[in-house]
């Protein structure tokens, strides 16, 4: 009985240790481009020149919006924040999405804030579904070598 305990024990072991650590040997960079799901925020990245940063280091909490939260915003707006000239903007959206430090979900309590890597703050709300601003969380505690992703389905903008 105990041979056969331990013997389901170690290939249960065996058959979910490559997969816990390929997790986690992708940066957030390369772990959001192998979602597949992500494709507006990566291009946004590497437009506004964050990439280097977003593979560095860390850790970062990163409150990812999807490739629909992108397409939900007004028609044009992506392109033109694509756009050379608009690369401040495009940075200043996208660090609003960054907290610095590992932040999981376990570490959220309702109506806290938190300083973005932007400057400015981000409201949590966990009362009826975990919120970050406005934008609902849909997947969190998405763990890189540098960090985490927790996936929103809205693109949250800082105060102008």
């Amino acid at each position: 009985m105990i041979r056969r305990t331990f013997i389901a024990m170690t290939a249960a072991a065996a058959l979910t240790a490559p997969a816990f650590a390929d997790g986690h040997s992708k940066d957030i960079v390369d772990t959001a481009v192998a979602a597949g799901t992500f494709g507006t925020l990566v291009a946004a990245v590497d437009a506004a020149g964050l990439v280097d940063t977003l593979k560095g280091d860390g850790p970062f909490t990163v409150f990812a919006p999807t490739d629909e939260a992108f397409a939900a915003l007004p028609d044009g707006t992506v392109e033109t924040l694509l756009k050379p000239e608009n690369k401040d903007q495009l940075t200043a959206i996208l660090t609003y999405h960054v907290v610095s430090g590992k932040v999981m979900s376990g570490d959220l309590s309702d109506g806290m804030t938190a300083p973005t890597v932007q400057g400015g703050d981000i409201t949590i709300k966990t009362e009826g579904g975990v919120m970050v601003n406005d934008a609902n969380v849909t997947a969190a505690d998405i763990e890189a070598s540098n960090g985490v992703i927790h996936v929103i389905d809205k693109v949250i903008m800082p105060a102008s």
